[in-house]
């Protein structure tokens, strides 16, 4: 195969990849004839086009604001490795990290960026006209306010997670992204993982079945982070949450990469929910047994229950459970289950697959490395080895970045989308209201309106001889 055909057929199917755009094909088929009725949803109309597959001229050379340098360090860390992004301007408040972000451009052999740290400069770096995308690794209250000015200044947005706190601000970024025309993704990094991109892979080709229930968690002690003034979150505004808030503050990390191999928003999306939490615990133990009974720590109310549990059920009938703990001692997990007519996949505490016609065991160890080989995800096989050496929780951050400046640079739809950053993002709200309210159930909107109907999962590719 010579030069030529070769780059073009990595770029079409590279392209052709998008894994946002995909679910369990076998699910696809049979799910749009579900069983569920769907309920009259009253809309809010919209005021500009759909986004569901946009796409934007390509971007050769990708100039990135990142905002935020907290989580957005590593950000600058691992775009300054990619070839066609170029790290134009750096924001935080916090001068020390300004230097680190410079001295890891420098390092990359990259020019330094330019820097803003005022409280409201980050207006100033949206309404630059040197700038293509912003990268917002601000605290969950800026998320919002930053991605739809930047939209509306004419830049496409990333945004961590979640993407909103609110259903209202969910609307925000969704009825944004349609009126400019912008792309809108949320910085979903577990979703690039290498397993749950094997089982991404494994489902788009049909080796579970239908896939009729999933299951996803952040259960992630912070307890030392959430109290630590010194190194901690920025003016602890996530303890301040927690504060405040109950339900599941944070649901993305698990629903993610489940919703998307179950094809929510194309084909099939989330219908209702109902959440409960329990009593709240460990931030005040950890309080009293840090600081003193009698310390302020110690005698504040946190709203936040240790365990949240929210189980979700979508228009064709299936099912997705997802917890949140960051405040319990115990080792992190994320669950990813995958339970299907064929198959079963999990991920922790040990990753291990179950098929037919033996689903009553795991497969063995050599069996499941031999399936592990045979389903791993193109990209993983492209891009993994860098991206393990390059690092981001373990490369999955780096295989986010790399995908996303790629898209960009060659017009292609995102993997994520901001109807998935809606979808994903409200469990954060609607899971509080059905906590609180002791409801059987709370309605997810629909951000797509209607869009996921005709949505389709992209065709399974083989791409062993593009890249042998």
């Amino acid at each position: 195969m010579n030069n030529n055909r070769r780059d073009f057929l990595k770029k079409s199917l590279l392209g052709s990849l998008a894994i946002g755009s995909t679910g369990s094909f076998t699910g696809m088929i049979q799910g749009c004839a579900g069983t569920g009725a769907e309920k009259k949803e009253t809309l809010p109309e919209r005021k500009g086009k759909s986004v569901m597959g946009f796409r934007c001229d390509p971007v050769p050379e990708v100039r990135i604001a990142v905002i935020g340098l907290g989580r957005g360090g590593g950000a600058v860390y691992r775009l300054a490795r990619i070839e066609g992004a170029k790290i134009a301007v750096i924001c935080d408040l916090i001068p020390e990290r300004i230097e680190k972000a410079q001295k890891s451009l420098k390092d990359a052999g990259r020019p330094e960026a330019i820097a803003f740290s005022g409280e409201e400069d980050w207006k100033k770096v949206c309404e630059r006209d040197d700038i293509d995308l912003i990268y917002n690794a601000t605290p969950w209250e800026l998320h919002v306010p930053v991605a739809v000015y930047a939209m509306k200044h004419g830049k496409h947005a990333v945004v961590e997670v979640p993407a909103a706190l609110t259903v209202d601000d969910c609307w925000a970024l969704v009825n944004t992204a349609e009126e400019t025309q912008r792309h809108c993704m949320m910085l979903e990094n577990c979703c690039y993982d290498f397993f749950e991109l094997t089982t991404l892979n494994m489902a788009r080709q049909g080796l579970f079945g239908e896939i009729y229930h999933g299951e996803g968690a952040y259960l992630h002690d912070l307890r030392s982070l959430k109290h630590d003034r010194e190194h901690g979150y920025y003016k602890m505004w996530r303890l301040e949450h927690s504060k405040r808030h109950t339900g599941d503050p944070y649901p993305t990390h698990g629903l993610g990469p489940v919703a998307q191999i179950m094809g929510i928003n194309r084909g099939d999306r989330f219908d209702y929910l109902t959440s409960m939490s329990t009593n709240q615990y460990g931030l005040t133990l950890y309080a009293e047994n840090t600081f003193g009974k009698d310390s302020p720590e110690a005698k504040a109310t946190y709203k936040l229950g240790d365990m949240n549990t929210t189980l979700l059920r979508t228009v064709n009938g299936h099912t997705i459970l997802v917890q949140h703990d960051t405040t319990s001692p115990r080792p992190y997990d994320r669950i990813h289950k995958i339970s299907g007519t064929k198959g079963y996949a999990v991920k922790y505490p040990e990753a291990k697959i179950a098929l037919e016609p033996n689903a009553h065991t795991f497969l063995k160890p050599d069996e499941f490395k031999a399936i592990m080989e045979q389903y791993a995800h193109p990209l993983s096989k492209y891009i993994g080895e860098k991206a393990k050496s390059v690092g981001g929780h373990g490369g999955m951050d780096f295989i986010m970045d790399w995908r996303l400046i790629y898209c960009l640079r060659n017009g292609l739809p995102l993997d994520q989308d901001v109807y998935d950053a809606a979808a994903w993002s409200c469990i954060t709200e609607l899971s509080e209201r059905s906590v609180n309210s002791r409801s059987n159930s709370v309605d997810v909107p629909d951000f797509t309106r209607g869009d996921w109907k005709q949505a389709k999962p992209l065709p399974v590719i083989d791409m062993e001889t593009v890249f042998s």
